[in-house]
């Protein structure tokens, strides 16, 4: 995998400024092992989170993973609560969070902190959820409503606060951190 992708793991941190905004973004990458989670990515978004704090900088993660990574068993699954402490961290210190939830976002990323920022935004037509739609049809025997684990749907349902195209994100996140500074 990390020579198809030339990647070390599934996400990667930069510091640096949207539209003059300082801040602190990592970013998972969907074609590393389905941008799951494990290990090595927990501990990335924790540095980029006390760098955050450190510094007083608001924090953006660009979801898209199909949840936790399997290959690790437990230690992916003590990731969402490691990153999750640290997000209530980064509350306490009184900094923003972003999540933009790009498709597909699933899993227990969708249970945890992808759902959980300050100000959630969505790429339009993302799919959404913990289980995808084929896992709950197998299960409960019945289909779902159309669209109901789309970004649009979660938006109409309150767990979405944005839905912003790709070429949009950076001037809508610059405009959030300028609007919510000092909020």
């Amino acid at each position: 995998v990390k020579a198809k992708t030339k990647l070390t793991d599934s996400i990667r941190n930069a510091t640096g400024t949207v539209n003059g905004e300082k801040m602190v973004i990592s970013c998972m990458d969907f074609s590393f092992i389905g941008g799951s989670l494990g290990s090595v990515m927990g501990e990335k978004i924790r540095r980029a989170v006390d760098y955050c704090i450190e510094h007083k900088l608001p924090y953006m993660i660009i979801c898209q993973s199909g949840g936790a990574r399997m290959q690790e068993a437990t230690y992916s699954l003590m990731q969402l609560a490691k990153v999750q402490a640290k997000l209530a961290q980064l509350s306490e210190a009184g900094l923003l969070y972003i999540a933009y939830l790009c498709d597909p976002t699933f899993g227990g990323i969708t249970a945890s902190f992808a759902m959980t920022a300050d100000i959630i935004m969505a790429e339009p037509g993302a799919l959404i959820g913990f289980a995808g739609p084929r896992v709950i049809r197998e299960t409960i025997g019945k289909d779902l409503p159309e669209g109901f684990q789309t970004s649009e749907f979660l938006q109409e349902k309150g767990f979405v606060d944005f839905i912003v195209k790709r070429t949009e994100i950076r001037e809508k996140v610059s405009q959030t951190v300028k609007l919510l500074r000092h909020a």
